[in-house]
């Protein structure tokens, strides 16, 4: 039985679901004890699929896009849609069309973005599992500042039609659930031809001096944790490239694809997508610069190894100050690379914040993340709930 009324309780003081489906029931199947939240970039039948713009307020999705359609059918009960940033451009979903999703675990700070309502959406127990999209990072930054479990998939493994892109070499659309379990019995049915491997990895990939990227303290203490818990050879990584140039090459190669699908609409985009669009499209891409990291990623990681690195460089931050422009240094890499990464909750800060860590896989190899983390979960904590 859905409890439609507590839904609506804990919703209010979030902000997560922006629409819920008055018909959602549990079917029958695998999954037909969980409950699903599915981002507003991806089609659910008769409900909103905005992208968290506001020219699209009207346009309702006629069929479920294929992963949702797959996860309905194993029984899951589709509850609604879910905040995002605008146009999938940024980590506060604080969105000018839709509102300002909230982080469970404190008042006035960002859940991230831009699947900013599926992490604050699985944190604040809304419901059981909750599909993001990652571009960049916009999976496993929102699940990184709410505490819980975020995959990243290998791009290509789930399919990604009824899906609005914002730059589709790297979209991808994956899983955040409190719950390690949950996720990859949800994983299981959104990739069913993924590998199924669980061996386990044999060497450990870190980055030299974390390249050069600023951390805060308890970010820090959290990923020296998972280093020790993970307990393999350690082999230091160095990149071709800055984290920064990486990330800028990135979104701007991001933003030239929203310009182009967007066109006429963006006259009634928000006065901050503009001004971000515009600054993005100052910088030229380095497009060897990315060739280069995804082409080291793979070598390096060959079939055997996984790299360690924080999720974000820092906890959660208030709504209405500066974002941080390091938010998705750590994140971009496995995006441009096309790579699997699972973000991991591995404690909290001295503010009381979860921090996070990222495991980066070879392509194929989400089955095996999920087992590493499953192993050093006892050593981290779990998920991170929010204390009251």
């Amino acid at each position: 039985m859905i409890d439609r009324a507590r839904l609506e309780a804990v919703n209010a003081k979030v902000h997560a679901f922006v629409e819920f489906d008055e018909g959602a029931r549990y079917g029958e199947g695998p999954l037909d004890d969980l409950t699903l939240g599915v981002k507003a970039n991806v089609a659910v039948r008769g409900l909103k699929w905005t992208g968290g713009m506001g020219h699209r307020r009207e346009v309702r999705a006629g069929a479920d896009a294929p992963v949702v359609a797959a996860l309905r059918a194993a029984g899951m009960a589709v509850l609604g849609t879910l905040n995002m940033h605008e146009a999938a451009l940024g980590a506060t979903t604080d969105n000018a069309f839709y509102g300002r999703t909230l982080n469970p675990h404190r008042d006035g700070c960002t859940p991230g973005g831009s699947s900013g309502g599926s992490g604050a959406a699985a944190a604040a127990g809304l419901c059981d599992v909750a599909l993001g999209t990652d571009t960049l990072g916009s999976i496993r930054i929102p699940a990184a500042y709410c505490g819980a479990y975020g995959l990243k998939p290998t791009h290509g493994a789930v399919p990604d039609e009824g899906l609005l892109f914002l730059r589709p070499e790297w979209d991808v659309i994956g899983p955040l659930a409190m719950d390690l379990g949950k996720l990859e019995r949800v994983w299981r049915v959104m990739s069913p031809g993924s590998s199924t491997d669980t061996r386990p990895f044999e060497r450990l990939l870190v980055l030299d001096g974390l390249c050069g990227v600023q951390c805060q303290s308890g970010v820090l203490a959290g990923y020296d944790r998972a280093r020790a818990a993970i307990g393999l050879p350690l082999q230091g990584l160095q990149l071709p490239g800055a984290l920064t140039a990486l990330r800028v090459s990135a979104l701007t190669l991001a933003v030239e694809y929203l310009r182009l699908t967007m066109r006429e609409s963006l006259d009634a985009a928000s006065a901050e997508l503009r001004s971000v669009m515009t600054a993005v499209e100052k910088h030229q891409p380095d497009q060897e610069l990315l060739q280069s990291m995804a082409a080291m990623l793979h070598r390096a990681l060959g079939e055997d190894a996984v790299l360690l690195t924080p999720t974000t460089p820092h906890a959660a931050f208030l709504h209405g100050t500066r974002p941080p422009a390091s938010q998705a240094d750590f994140t971009a890499p496995a995006s441009v690379a096309g790579l699997p990464a699972l973000a991991v909750p591995a404690g909290r800060d001295a503010d009381g914040l979860p921090v996070s860590v990222q495991l980066v896989g070879p392509r194929g190899s989400e089955m095996r993340l999920i087992a590493l983390a499953r192993r050093i979960e006892p050593a981290l904590g779990g998920a991170i709930f929010p204390s009251s």
